[in-house]
């Protein structure tokens, strides 16, 4: 049985359907559990790889979707989501409970329960970004828009940081004209 039979990779075309998007799902003979094995099987720069990262603050699951070249701030999380309390990471089979994923694998759409999202800004530097598809050998392309679409997802600049400074990111801002002299 291939990968992209699996009922976890279906529930995930499912919802690129529903959401109007396009089967982008690709399955892959190695393993791209880890960002760094996504980036090498697709063949793109480690930050286009969207980490799904799973997080408890004050007992309610959130998902924070992180450029693969960059960190998790937990700390960040609850003011970027507008919700107090503690940050903890849950065990593997809570993640499971709650997405209906083993991690490795944990899409950021096809979620057995809604999950507030923040999704790290940084992604804005890739045109075509990718994620996991439900299992560690799929994943499926899309844009930051999309997938802010997607998962009614926050975008924020305050959740991850740089793993190296090489992979650093400052939005641009152009100044407004009503206030320019």
């Amino acid at each position: 049985m291939s990968h992209l039979e699996k009922p976890a990779v279906s529930r995930v075309r499912d919802a690129l359907i529903k959401a109007n998007q396009e089967d982008t799902i690709v399955e892959f003979a190695d393993t791209a559990r880890s960002a760094d094995d996504a980036a090498k099987s697709v063949g793109c720069d480690l930050g286009a790889i969207v980490k799904s990262l799973v997080f408890s603050v004050d007992n309610r699951f959130v998902m924070a979707l992180v450029a693969g070249d960059h960190k998790c701030i937990e700390d960040h999380l609850p003011n970027a989501l507008k919700i107090k309390g503690a940050v903890r990471r849950p065990q593997a089979s809570e993640v499971k409970a709650i997405t209906g994923f083993t991690i490795g694998g944990v899409a950021p759409v096809g979620l057995l329960k809604p999950t507030p999202t923040v999704i790290d800004g940084s992604l804005k530097r890739f045109d075509k970004i990718y994620a996991a598809a439900g299992h560690p050998h799929c994943v499926f392309s899309t844009s930051l828009n999309d997938l802010a679409r997607m998962t009614d997802g926050i975008i924020s600049y305050g959740i991850a940081s740089p793993n190296s400074p090489e992979f650093a990111y400052s939005p641009k801002f152009s100044r407004s004209k009503t206030f320019s002299k």
